[in-house]
């Protein structure tokens, strides 16, 4: 059996975050705290209302690529753009 490529992340694999660096990211849009949320694998902006997602271990802080909290129903995946 070959040996997974280092760039490969499978949809199983849970990258592990430091905490170090989660303690300083701050939501680009409102320079608030984040709370990691680790069951969604993503980065919960509550000022913003936003879900930034984690890809690969990386957090993705693009408001483009986070998706929007304020629906009635809750989280949804919609896009902010």
């Amino acid at each position: 059996m070959a040996e997974p490529d280092e760039h490969d992340i499978g949809d199983d694999e849970k990258a592990v975050l430091d905490e170090r660096m989660v303690d300083l990211l701050v939501c680009p849009l409102t320079k608030q705290a984040l709370t990691y949320d680790e069951a969604a694998h993503e980065f919960i902006s509550k000022a913003a209302k936003l879900a930034y997602p984690v890809r690969g271990g990386v957090p993705i802080l693009l408001p483009s690529e986070a998706r929007s909290l304020e629906t009635e129903g809750g989280p949804t995946s919609k896009k902010i753009s």
